[in-house]
């Protein structure tokens, strides 16, 4: 039988601006800009969370629930260095760590019991060395899968410490409202309704027939979930299934220039990003979002898998002039490179090798001088070495990359 954890650092962004300031201690602290700024929040700690504030929330929003909190813009290689110190201490005990963000992992501990102790034990040396060598509080849910271990990690925050007895899933889960567990979004949950269902357990008592008849195959999952049941692995070596960047304008703005010279510059990052990993696209998705939150995404594939900016451009620029609305203020716009693979595919003439060189090339340079240091004509304006400010670019995920899209 195994024995999975699910250890999620407490208000992470949040905790490590007080671990650096501790005059922060006690105050409702606000990661991700100031609060008249068109961003979203990143993190907030368990004080500003008392007033309302939440994560993806708008910081506008978080202002006015919380104007005496302490807003920051954050700080994400601060955040990657504090989770890679985590990180190695899970590793100490299993080589089976599957992180899902900078701040949580599954870690199948069913082969360290002899050297180590049962899941419980394990789970209390983990939160205790996080508290004394980094210095941060660590939610750690035990169980015999996946599921259960999210689900107990997240159930008592802060310091939570929930262990789910094997047998015991099924039990553990039925009183929690269905929004608690994998899969069920505000949409499942308004339809669940219709069926009288808004517990884990109600969800657990329909038939199978029934969920798939309303869901299709999803319905199966959930009914399957709903017991309890998950058979999915630790993955520490999981491929991340895409790679993206966005910007949220300081104004809302209907410039078509101004969009596609905003789009040129994350289809750059993206393409860096993927030759840092070594990986290609096949695909690409655009995402927009217009005044009043009205988000769409579309996606069209590429004409070969590639991590050149060019095609990634080219792809983004048709999906853009598809889908904006003339005269429409655009208040975000996202590009996202999908469909990875780890391997680039070569033309006749081998054109993308010696193009890849040279990206690597730029990559290095800009990595050593900063991102201005070579920049595309297109992003000039008004004279020589001046760029459109774009503004901090938000991280996506683990080392930039997002593991779960």
């Amino acid at each position: 039988m195994r024995t999975i954890l699910h250890a999620d650092l407490d208000a992470f962004y949040a905790s490590v601006e007080v671990l650096d300031d501790p005059s922060l201690r006690g105050r409702p602290v606000i990661v991700g800009g100031r609060p008249d700024e068109r961003g979203v929040v990143s993190a907030a700690s368990y004080e500003a969370r008392e007033y309302g504030v939440h994560s993806a929330m708008p910081l506008r929003t978080a202002g006015r629930r919380c104007p005496h909190g302490v807003f920051l813009p954050g700080r994400p290689e601060r955040y990657r260095e504090v989770s890679r110190q985590v990180m190695l201490i899970f590793a100490s005990y299993t080589p089976l760590v599957e992180p899902i963000s900078l701040d949580e992992a599954f870690l199948d501990v069913t082969a360290s019991a002899t050297a180590f102790g049962d899941g419980t034990t394990i789970a209390l040396r983990i939160k205790e060395r996080v508290r004394d060598e980094v210095g941060l509080v660590v939610s750690v849910g035990v169980a015999t899968n996946k599921l259960c271990a999210k689900v107990a990690s997240d159930l008592r925050k802060p310091d939570a410490l929930v262990i789910v007895e094997p047998g015991q899933e099924a039990a553990f889960l039925a009183p929690l409202p269905i929004r608690r567990l994998w899969g069920v979004g505000p949409q499942s949950q308004q339809a669940l309704g219709d069926y009288g269902v808004t517990t884990i357990g109600q969800l657990a008592a329909l038939e199978p027939s029934t969920l798939q008849r309303r869901f299709g195959r999803h319905g199966l999952d959930l009914a399957t979930r709903a017991q309890g049941v998950d058979a999915a692995p630790v993955e520490p070596l999981q491929a991340p299934k895409s790679v993206g960047h966005e910007h949220t304008f300081d104004l809302d703005t209907a410039d078509r220039a101004r969009l596609e010279a905003t789009l040129l510059d994350l289809s750059e990052s993206v393409a860096s990003r993927l030759r840092r990993h070594d990986l290609a696209a096949r695909a690409v998705q655009l995402k927009l979002r217009y005044e009043g939150f009205e988000t769409l995404t579309r996606q069209a594939p590429l004409p070969h898998q590639t991590r050149d900016t060019g095609p990634l451009f080219d792809t983004g620029i048709a999906l853009l002039r598809r889908t904006l609305v003339a005269g429409r203020g655009v208040r975000l716009i996202g590009l996202t490179a999908i469909s990875l693979t780890d391997a680039q595919q070569l033309t006749l003439f081998g054109a993308p090798e010696r193009e890849d060189r040279l990206a690597r090339s730029i990559d290095a340079v800009r990595e050593r001088f900063g991102d201005g240091a070579i920049t595309r004509a297109r992003l000039l304006t008004e004279g020589p070495n001046r760029r459109f400010d774009f503004g901090e670019r938000p991280q996506v995920g683990p080392d930039e990359i997002d593991e779960n899209a």
